[in-house]
């Protein structure tokens, strides 16, 4: 089996986009408990993973743009998968922790 092309920018969609979700997931958990500058911190975190996951899949858009065609496959698909899911539950995030604060600042 040989190794797909690009596999630094296929692991970086992996690994970051996964990184970004876990700390969105902290971020969440810290908010339930009233910690919400550590939650806060998480989002940024997270984030930044977000961005570099980002430029990731860039590699793969202006390749694809500049008339070379990326080679897919599974990897890259769970890449791709792993910064959906990242920037769909870092949203969520953001708005879990925000009624979390509100429910906080109710008492």
């Amino acid at each position: 089996m040989t190794e797909p092309a690009n596999l630094e920018a296929v692991m970086g969609l992996i690994m970051h986009g996964g990184d970004a979700k876990g700390k969105a997931v902290e971020a969440i958990r810290k908010a339930k408990t009233g910690a919400f500058s550590e939650a806060h911190h998480l989002i940024k975190q997270a984030n930044d993973a977000l961005n570099i996951a980002h430029r990731s899949q860039t590699e793969f858009l202006t390749q694809e743009a500049a008339g070379n065609t990326v080679e897919l496959s599974l990897l890259l698909i769970h890449g791709q998968d792993h910064l959906m899911t990242a920037l769909t539950f870092i949203d969520l995030a953001k708005e879990v922790i925000a009624l979390y604060e509100k429910i906080d600042n109710s008492h």
